[in-house]
């Protein structure tokens, strides 16, 4: 051995570092965002995905079965069955009927050939009765196992329409009701002129501004498509002036007048304001004096 010495140490030698790999990272992809941001988990999307898939697939069956008349034959079918099994139609009962006649609603309501209850075409029915004038609104509805339930309601009549000589009762729209004879006039007011029944709404607008008076007039007239004459019961007819704030300020200006000076059932014959600035007034005619002999 040499002289020299040789130490022993406890220290290990150093190892290596190891190196450790980095976990890769998963990216979210758009659609998984919007799924875990939705109410609802992935199955039940599944299950919703499936019951889709299964309805398509019943609406093309059933649209290829519409089309080939599969449908239509098993439906009349099914009806005539429900027909022969008690539920076909035997009874209607009609309400709100007070003007026109009951017995036509009952042939209207009847006029199907085929009276099963299933087979009834409830909106051709209402149609057929809106044929009538009185018929404003009728429901028609089905009451197992034989009764079809009509309810009516009707127009009211609200003044007389007069033109080219003939007479028609017209409810507060001006839609006509049926045409009347001149001894059949009912005490309400009659409207002359040609489309002066569309104009009804107007003139009960018009007379609104005056409802002293409105018990009075018996009946007005729509002169040249412009404007309109009122006839009151007292016998005195007065000239309103174009436009609706005109007339409206004219009617309410002469029923002022009135209240203060009693101008109607005074024997004036005619009253003129279709100038702003003066009313014309018009007297009966002086009876002829004859001559002495």
């Amino acid at each position: 051995m040499t002289t020299a010495s040789i130490r022993r140490t406890n220290k290990k030698p150093k190892s290596k570092p190891r190196i450790v790999g980095r976990a890769k990272v998963r990216e979210i992809s758009i659609f998984d965002k919007i799924l875990r941001a939705m109410p609802i988990n992935e199955e039940q999307i599944q299950k919703g995905l499936t019951w889709g898939l299964v309805g398509v697939f019943v609406l093309g069956a059933y649209s290829v079965a519409h089309y080939t008349g599969i449908t239509e034959r098993v439906s009349s079918q099914f009806a005539t069955l429900v027909g022969n099994a008690g539920f076909e139609v035997k009874r209607v009962e009609v309400t709100g009927v007070n003007r026109i006649d009951e017995l036509k609603v009952y042939e209207i309501t009847l006029a199907q050939k085929d009276r099963s209850m299933m087979l009834v075409d409830i909106d051709q029915v209402r149609d057929d009765l809106m044929g009538n004038g009185w018929i404003k609104d009728a429901r028609i509805s089905r009451r197992l196992p034989d009764t079809l339930v009509v309810e009516i309601i009707e127009r009211e009549p609200a003044a007389v329409w007069q033109q080219d000589g003939k007479l028609s009762l017209i409810d507060n729209t001006g839609y006509p009701l049926e045409q009347i004879q001149k001894e059949e006039i009912p005490d309400l007011p009659v409207i002359v002129g040609a489309k002066a029944n569309e104009r009804v709404p107007q003139l009960t607008k018009l007379l609104n501004v005056a409802p002293a008076l409105s018990p009075m007039v018996t009946g007005a007239t729509w002169i040249g498509n412009r404007r309109w004459d009122l006839e009151f019961d007292s016998g005195e007819t007065l000239a309103l002036p174009e436009g609706e704030d005109t007339a409206a300020a004219a009617l309410l200006n002469f029923a002022r007048m009135d209240g203060v000076n009693r101008l109607l059932g005074r024997g004036v014959v005619h009253f003129d304001l279709r100038d702003s600035e003066r009313a014309y007034l018009r007297m009966p005619p002086k009876p002829a004096t004859e001559p002495e002999g």
